[in-house]
């Protein structure tokens, strides 16, 4: 059993959560894995993207910004799956759904040229794709320097992985985003480097 084999293996036993979700069910820090309808490996559903947060007591918040609040800007799972919507269905409006308006300085330049209705109206879109067709595992790791190393861990050795694959009709097919496309994961960093170990992957079975 290869290192993605038995991470999936572990995974497969956490307590699954999906929308609408308790929070309060959810660690206050830790790291998140996320699946998608549709998409197996490993004799079950494929691991489609990894994520952790940096600020303390923030993972809760931010699931709560990928599952529930409208606004990609917060969430850069949400502006890719609204990219591969939008270019799925070839909408001219994916130019302006890149402009990143959390900034006053973007703000002024961009927000006049942006239909803030039709942006509200794609990211409706994006939560309802994203609330019935995603679910997750969690597990708590309160130090922050060893949430970023299993996050990036996990991340390389699903991507090393040449036995799960996206299936031909994933959305992510149609990202804009190569990286994506290629490694099957709505995910751009921490593609291809150092993969768990089997004492890594020893740690997160003890959080179960």
């Amino acid at each position: 059993m290869n290192l993605c084999d038995q991470i999936h293996k572990v995974f497969s036993s956490f307590e699954r959560h999906k929308f609408p979700f308790n929070k309060h069910t959810i660690p206050k820090n830790g790291i998140y894995i996320l699946f998608e309808q549709g998409e197996s490996g490993h004799s079950g559903h494929r691991i489609v993207r990894v994520g952790t947060h940096t600020g303390e007591n923030q993972l809760r918040s931010r699931l709560e910004q990928h599952f529930i609040k409208e606004n990609k800007d917060r969430s850069i799972f949400r502006k890719n799956i609204g990219r591969a919507i939008l270019n799925k269905n070839n909408d001219p409006f994916l130019k302006f759904w890149e402009y990143k308006l959390t900034s006053k300085k973007n703000r002024e330049k961009y927000l006049p040229l942006v239909d803030l209705s039709k942006q509200k109206d794609v990211e409706k879109v994006v939560t309802d794709y994203i609330q019935s067709n995603f679910s997750f595992v969690v597990f708590q790791i309160d130090n922050k320097d060893l949430r970023l190393e299993l996050e990036s861990k996990i991340i390389s050795t699903v991507s090393l992985c040449n036995n799960c694959k996206a299936s031909d009709n994933w959305l992510g097919m149609y990202s804009p985003k190569r990286k994506i496309r290629e490694s099957g994961l709505w995910l751009v960093n921490q593609l291809y480097k150092e993969p768990l170990s089997v004492e890594d992957i020893c740690l997160i079975r003890d959080n179960l």
